[in-house]
């Protein structure tokens, strides 16, 4: 906010204080103590950053004084006030990212048919998109397992016949094309085997897939690199022409980290400059763990799409005035626990303590012993406890660590300056008295033993030297969150296997995937390197993974491989399986290379639980690959343990890791680094210089970025051949006058659903199936089923996403009476797809609404779960209570979201979804207004229009918020 002649009419302009630094330069901001009122002093820090905003964007529309002072005054109204906050920035990740950029694409054309300028078009919030999400594992350094394949894939991807196909590498016999392949020994047609044929991969001989060679180290990450690059082209070029096209906005390549690794490295500013004026950093982002960032003092959290797309274009989050739980840390670290230990000690006591939706702010003496990297850690994993955010104030450790990450002296000096005169910097050095909490719950971190969690949820945490009897304990059980219910008799089975001409054996637990993978803790150098340092011990004492583990080290940037390699730790994670495969999301994800085919054959033979062990934060049964049913959490060094050991039905104490080629037994504490050799090499390593190589190479872009050619247009040139980007009909009637929504009349209900119907079953998610509408769109652009993708690669496409909404095949439907993505054709009695039906309807001119029980959209919001029904012709839902984030998306549509009355329902009202509903909604309607449903069997009731502010009416109106801002500008 520029301080400009309007900028006296701020109504907290009294509030503007200046700050002198050691330069004399000057500069000004809002200084909360000047409202003189002693409350501020108790609040907690998080709440502190929520009413600095409310005060710096005070407008009197969409930040009103009354906001600001239910925020001074949280105590009272903690819970119940709603209040508007308005972040510094917003972080996109590519998934999330292309729909929003794609939507800001068609307003500048839409604008620019208006006579408008397309180019003021641009987001009013600073915004950061990362491109992360499109990495898989196709190459390793024990061979190449996925090789191009002129037949697309499974991946996130582009348009047809570009990308590689998902092969299963075979053990016992080669499945290429006679006379193609270069080994010269294939004996299987095509047309008998139906395996697919030789392919020819850059500057290698012309193989099939099953006789590829090994790949060296140096080479994995380029060409697995290359692959990304090539597999997602159409994607990329989109991006790249938004960062050139689009003002206030910042897209990082693929190649350089994942987003929360992004975030913290190089975009966190902890306190922000604009026009002169100084205010808190803060972010919403659209990946649930951008929680990580509280780990600085910066507050953000994780959004939904199109929440991401009001504050782009500038209107702020609404959120209740939040609950802080105040967690106290007490006592000493245990010498042999990571910080993954602790985020799992805290993340069970968290979550058992039940406080889902809360703001969580860390302080008391143990936080002290907490590195800056340790406190990313646990913030990340915020969203297993249920959390909003988990903040930890700026202190003497937070400023460290700037320090060390290459902070100018200037900028440190304003940022300390700033947040002590703010009350916004914590000290535990002095009796500076604690703020006030909601409640407050206590945590020895003396407790916090070495642990790992699974085998299928996050919140499970077993002792690591309970792990064996833990493991033979759920195969015990009947099915469940924890057991397997395996037999007594055969539990003790060992299937004989051939790999690479040697026989191995598996069992229960055997480990057949170990990943150090980017999100959790690759910020947190101190697991990273005790995991190097006890590679390199269990090397130099003879060692190694079996071969036929599927072993992968993702880090969440290039600063880890740095540090590992400066203090000389990598070669040995290689040589033991974990050489860099690259950088971004994979294993936790799914994006796992297959597993050999004799393993999985063996894993079936045995029906056998085998386990994964990675060091991310998602785990459940079946992610990482469908054969592999138990799956471990653990801390780098343990992922590394487990995978040396080839079984997590281990007791380390009593059993040793391994043997060394003399036959000495070798034990884990023998291999496992102190902790003050680990500190040693982290003061070491881990410098400035780190920190500005990564800068310098973010900033430059990498070669293969820097070649994808893409438009200097200011309007996005449309390919209408395009099956990934397509432009959205969201303006296709954009005028500038309003076109009121008026009255619903004559409606079909379009969906009969019950309780708890989540955004899982109304968004577009994972594989696209072969029957199924969005499968004969894509079909009749003459795409094949293995080129179909999936949607999340599809998310620029309206056309896909519309299809693939209500898509979901445990959608259950009251209108046809079981479940599937089928609804009926009330007219014709006709069963269809969901979106042949819309069409249908759309065709003959009904509206549409969707009934609907408790806790409608509820799950992790996603934009297309409001896009998909919006473009389906649904003009209101009408449900007995929201999952609040869903219904501000509905509103962000267009949709009017409506409740029944307390204790009514579609049953009560002894609907039957078949009837036509005509809904009286008047030009002035208000927040929280009842509204008149007319049935045509004569029966009617009353409904509350769930619009919680003028803004949300103005939005309704509108038809949106992408309309309500090109209007904006159209006027």
């Amino acid at each position: 906010m520029a301080l400009t002649s309007s900028q006296q009419e701020h109504p907290f302009e009294q509030l503007i204080d200046t700050l002198q630094t050691e330069n004399n330069e000057a500069r000004k901001y809002f200084n909360p103590q000047k409202l003189g009122d002693p409350k501020y002093e108790k609040l907690p820090y998080c709440v502190r950053v929520l009413l600095e905003s409310a005060i710096r964007k005070c407008d009197g529309f969409y930040v009103k004084q009354e906001d600001v002072y239910n925020i001074l005054n949280w105590e009272e109204h903690q819970n119940e006030a709603e209040i508007p906050f308005s972040p510094a920035r917003v972080l996109l990740q590519d998934f999330t990212g292309i729909p929003a950029m794609v939507d800001l694409a068609a307003m500048r054309d839409a604008v620019a048919k208006n006579g408008i300028d397309p180019d003021l078009v641009n987001p009013k919030c600073p915004t950061d998109l990362i491109v992360d999400h499109s990495l898989q594992i196709d190459f390793s350094k024990c061979a190449i397992q996925n090789a191009p394949n002129p037949g697309g894939g499974e991946g996130h991807g582009q348009g047809p016949r570009s990308g590689p196909a998902r092969l299963s590498p075979r053990s016992a016999q080669c499945g290429g094309q006679r006379g193609t392949c270069s080994k010269g020994s294939c004996s299987d047609a095509p047309s008998s085997s139906g395996r697919p044929p030789a392919v020819q991969i850059e500057n290698t001989p012309l193989l099939c897939p099953f006789h590829l060679q090994p790949v060296s180290e140096q080479e994995t990450a380029l060409k697995n690199q290359e692959m990304e690059l090539s597999r997602n082209k159409e994607r990329l070029q989109f991006f790249k022409w938004c960062s050139k096209a689009f003002k206030n906005v910042s897209v990082i390549p693929p190649d350089t980290g994942s987003v929360h690794q992004v975030n913290l490295e190089y975009l966190s500013q902890v306190v922000q400059e604009s026009e002169g004026l100084l205010y808190p950093d803060s972010v919403v982002g659209t990946d649930s763990h951008t929680t990580m960032i509280n780990g600085l003092g910066i507050l953000g959290w994780g959004v939904g799409g199109i929440e991401s797309e009001a504050v782009m274009l500038g209107q702020p989050v609404s959120l209740t005035l939040p609950q802080v739980v105040g967690c106290k840390l007490l006592g000493s670290i245990n010498t042999l626990a990571t910080s993954i230990d602790i985020v799992l000690g805290i993340t069970k006591q968290l979550r058992q303590a039940g406080i889902g939706g809360k703001f969580v702010e860390f302080f008391g003496p143990g936080v002290s012993q907490l590195s800056a990297a340790d406190r990313t850690t646990i913030a990340n994993m915020c969203p297993e406890y249920n959390a909003t955010v988990s903040f930890f104030p700026v202190d003497d450790t937070t400023l460290k660590h700037f320090k060390q990450t290459n902070y100018s002296e200037e900028k440190l000096e304003v940022l300390e300056i700033y947040l002590k005169a703010v009350k916004l910097f914590r000290s535990y050095d002095d009796q500076t008295e604690d703020p006030h909490y909601s409640e407050v719950i206590e945590i020895n971190l003396s407790s916090i033993v070495p642990c790992v969690s699974g085998p299928k949820r996050p919140q499970d945490r077993v002792p690591v030297n309970c792990m064996k009897e833990d493991f033979l304990n759920c195969l015990n059980e009947k099915v469940g969150f924890k057991g397997f219910h395996i037999p007594k008799e055969k539990q003790s089975i060992m299937v004989p296997f051939l790999h690479g001409g040697t026989e191995y054996k598996l069992s229960h637990g055997s480990v057949v995937i170990a990943a150090v993978i980017s999100c959790t803790n690759n910020c947190n150098p101190s697991v990273m390197l005790t995991a190097g340092l006890l590679a390199r011990k269990a090397v130099e004492a003879g060692l190694t993974v079996k071969p036929y583990i599927r072993t992968s080290l993702a880090p969440g940037s290039g600063m880890v491989t740095h540090y590992l390699n400066a203090s000389g730790v990598l070669p040995y994670l290689s040589q033991l399986g974990f050489e860099v495969i690259g950088y971004g999301c994979a294993t936790c994800v799914g994006n796992t290379a297959p597993l050999p085919e004799c393993v999985v054959d063996a894993i079936k033979q045995g029906d056998l639980v085998a386990c994964g062990v990675l060091s991310g934060n998602r785990h459940f049964e079946g992610r990482l690959c469908d054969c592999v049913r138990a799956n471990y959490l653990a801390s780098p060094p343990l992922v590394v343990a487990y995978a040396i050991a080839g079984t997590i039905g281990i007791d380390f104490e009593k059993e040793p890791l391994g043997l060394t080629p003399e036959g000495k037994e070798v034990y884990l504490k023998d291999v496992w680094p102190s902790k003050e050799e680990v500190q040693d090499v982290e003061e070491h390593t881990v410098i400035a210089s780190i920190f500005k190589d990564l800068r310098s190479k973010m900033q430059k872009g990498s070669m293969f970025w820097n070649n994808i050619d893409s438009s200097d247009a200011v309007l996005f040139p449309w390919d209408p051949k395009s099956t990934y980007i397509r432009c959205p009909p969201f303006f296709s009637k954009l005028s500038k006058e309003i076109s009121l929504p008026g009255s619903i009349d004559n409606a079909q209900a379009l969906l009969f659903l019950g309780n708890k119907v989540t955004t899982d079953h109304i968004s577009p998610a994972g594989s696209i199936a072969r029957v199924s509408a969005a499968a004969r769109y894509l079909q009749s652009k003459r795409l094949t089923p293995r080129e179909f993708n999936s949607y999340g690669a599809r998310r620029g496409n309206d056309a896909v996403m519309t299809r693939g909404t209500f898509a979901s095949i445990k959608l259950q439907n009251r209108l046809i009476g079981k479940t599937g993505p089928k609804t009926l054709h009330i007219p014709s009695g006709q069963t269809l797809d969901v979106f042949e039906a819309a069409e249908r309807y759309q065709r003959d001119g009904v509206p549409l609404i969707i009934l609907a029980g408790k806790e409608y959209g509820s799950g992790s919001s996603r934009d297309w779960a409001a896009k998909g029904p919006y473009l389906l012709g649904v003009r209101a839902v009408i449900a007995e209570s929201y999952e609040k984030m869903h219904k501000n998306h509905l509103v962000g549509m267009g949709i009017a979201p409506l409740q029944f009355l307390p204790g009514q329902s579609a049953d009560s009202l002894e609907l039957c979804g078949k009837e036509r509903f005509s809904i009286t909604v008047p030009e002035d309607i208000s927040p929280h207004q009842e509204l008149s449903v007319m049935v045509s069997t004569g029966k009617s009731f009353r409904v509350v229009a769930l619009f919680e502010s003028e803004m949300d009416v103005a939005l309704y109106k509108h038809g949106g918020i992408l309309k309500y801002v090109a209007r904006s500008m159209l006027q």
